[in-house]
């Protein structure tokens, strides 16, 4: 079988805007189904954090720009519990202009409680997505689905969201939220920042399943874009691998 050669663009930014049309499939996604993006900050070892977990200085300040405008672009970010617990994230846009999207926590045991940033009263929705009859947490608008052997489904978080109105969806973290996504072929895009910096140990940017073969290895086209400071920005085309959803 004939594999297509992954397209790839180098584009040398002069700011840390990258290209104005990086959110054009993000604008022209069509209405009628859900349109996910997953993003991912990386060393060039593909570390998200060092052995002690340290992780807040490995992408630079254009690639936090960029992450805010993604923010700015969809109607919900989504992170795992174990995000909140180990960063305690706010979750908001800050360093653009735009509004805060809804903020979607994803406990399936329910254990959160009424602690974090996320759980702000800023006007955004605060979601909690989880398989527990009485989560611990009350101050988010809670919903119930059902969960298999611990995990919720992925397309059943993608649906739930959808008719809820939220529409355009940004899997944000960590990394085995992402990757359970990625395996469940939901998203349409995923940008993947990659900072100039090495760090040899710690925690893998991505967990996925193990192939036997590189036929089986994800091929997204990508076009990659070089940020101020040094972070280059891979902009990855999921489409082709984009499970349809009725």
């Amino acid at each position: 079988m004939r594999i297509d050669p992954i397209a790839l663009e180098l584009e040398w930014a002069g700011s840390i805007s990258p290209a104005p049309d990086l959110f054009a499939p993000f604008r022209d996604a069509s209405p009628d189904r859900p349109f996910v993006v997953g993003q991912l900050g990386q060393s060039l070892d593909g570390r998200i954090a060092t052995l002690s977990g340290e992780s807040r200085d490995i992408s630079g300040d254009s690639a936090l720009v960029h992450l805010h405008r993604i923010r700015a672009h969809v109607d919900a970010v989504v992170v795992g519990a174990g995000t909140i617990v180990a960063d305690d994230p706010r979750l908001s846009v800050r360093r653009v202009e735009g509004r805060n999207p809804a903020r979607v926590v994803i406990d399936p045991s329910g254990k959160l409680d009424e602690q974090g940033k996320w759980l702000a009263q800023d006007g955004a929705r605060r979601i909690l997505v989880t398989g527990a009859a009485e989560p611990a947490c009350a101050a988010a608008e809670v919903v119930r689905l059902e969960t298999q052997c611990g995990v919720i489904p992925p397309v059943a978080i993608v649906e739930a969201l959808f008719a809820r109105g939220l529409k355009r969806i940004l899997v944000e973290g960590g990394a085995r939220t992402l990757s359970v996504f990625i395996e469940a072929r939901l998203l349409d895009r995923l940008h993947l920042l990659v900072a100039p910096i090495i760090i040899g140990s710690g925690r893998n940017g991505l967990e996925l399943s193990p192939i036997a073969t590189l036929e089986s290895a994800l091929r997204p086209r990508v076009q990659a874009h070089l940020l101020e400071g040094g972070d280059v920005l891979f902009d990855c085309d999921f489409s082709a691998y984009r499970q349809r959803m009725s």
